[in-house]
């Protein structure tokens, strides 16, 4: 039989704002559709932030969470993982609350601290259509804070949702991060580990360092994790490509790259998942189906959520 390989589709994220594309999602029943669409191109997760409506600014609200949550429960069966990361320039109280209030199967958890420059982005765009756009990228002073008390204050306050973690690795210390956790059996195995590649402040995306984390992973986890890449911008799919190789798994989405090829913008979530998809079944493999995501990862059920 051919592997299984989960792809997890991110549809709007906090990282590019509204001037940077017109099929970048901000309204409730954009984002719903947009998952919808991944999911019936074959993600079986999809990874879901809100944002403001009128102006598309990221929202970590459970009240902007709600009605997406419930449209996409209503007409997919995919596996829903709600962020804790929000955005680098929220509380980390504001952050855990969708996951906290909706008990999804899963929920991303960053494991560590790090400099986040999304500056490098005005090298590509100059004029924005909302006044917080630009003082948001432009900012060189953000510290997007995960400490060891913010992770255990995430993994405590979810400690009885059953909810799973997307354990999100942007170097190799937050897999020793994660390492200490896994020792202290805050964190339980089979991990969901999400290596990311190729964001200002993270880990590069050279192919060489693609393999130090897995390499070090395997070193820590053993066969105790499951592993997933995200690569950044241009990188999204070549490292997907050779992590799926590698006997990975992989995400895309808008949240993580704008774009389909060079200098052609995806025109959706499901285009990128196509794409992907096209990889793994071009490696010889299969697009694992929501419910084999669920057994693979170990998860609740889509019966056991919140909303």
């Amino acid at each position: 039989m051919s592997r299984k390989v989960i792809i997890t589709c991110a549809v709007t994220g906090a990282i590019h704002t509204p001037t940077m594309s017109p099929h970048l999602p901000i309204t409730a029943q954009e984002i719903a559709d947009a998952a919808i669409g991944a999911a019936e191109a074959g993600a079986a997760i999809v990874h879901l932030h809100a944002r403001d409506p009128k102006d598309g600014r990221p929202d970590q609200s459970p009240e902007a969470f709600a009605p997406f949550l419930r449209i996409i429960k209503q007409r997919s069966d995919c596996v829903v993982n709600i962020t804790t990361g929000g955005a680098p320039t929220m509380t980390i109280q504001e952050r855990v609350r969708p996951a906290a209030t909706f008990k999804p199967e899963v929920a991303s958890l960053n494991m560590g601290s790090m400099n986040f420059g999304l500056f490098g982005m005005l090298n590509r765009f100059k004029e924005f259509k909302h006044d917080w756009e630009r003082s948001y990228l432009e900012n060189k002073d953000i510290i997007f804070r995960n400490t060891f008390g913010d992770i255990e204050y995430i993994l405590t306050t979810c400690a009885e949702n059953g909810t799973r973690f997307e354990f999100e690795c942007y170097d190799t210390a937050h897999l020793y991060n994660l390492k200490y956790f896994f020792d202290r059996g805050l964190v339980k195995a089979p991990l969901f580990i999400q290596t990311v590649f190729g964001l200002q402040g993270g880990i590069g995306a050279h192919p060489e360092d693609v393999m130090h984390m897995k390499r070090t992973a395997d070193r820590l986890f053993g066969d105790q994790y499951r592993w997933s890449v995200l690569g950044a911008g241009r990188n999204q799919l070549p490292i997907a490509a050779m992590a799926a190789a590698m006997g990975g798994n992989v995400r895309v989405g808008l949240e993580d790259s704008l774009w389909a090829g060079p200098g052609k913008l995806a025109t959706s979530n499901a285009e990128q998942v196509r794409l992907a998809r096209q990889i793994i079944e071009g490696l010889g493999m299969q697009v694992a189906s929501p419910e084999e995501a669920r057994e693979i990862l170990q998860l609740k059920g889509g019966d056991r959520v919140e909303f």
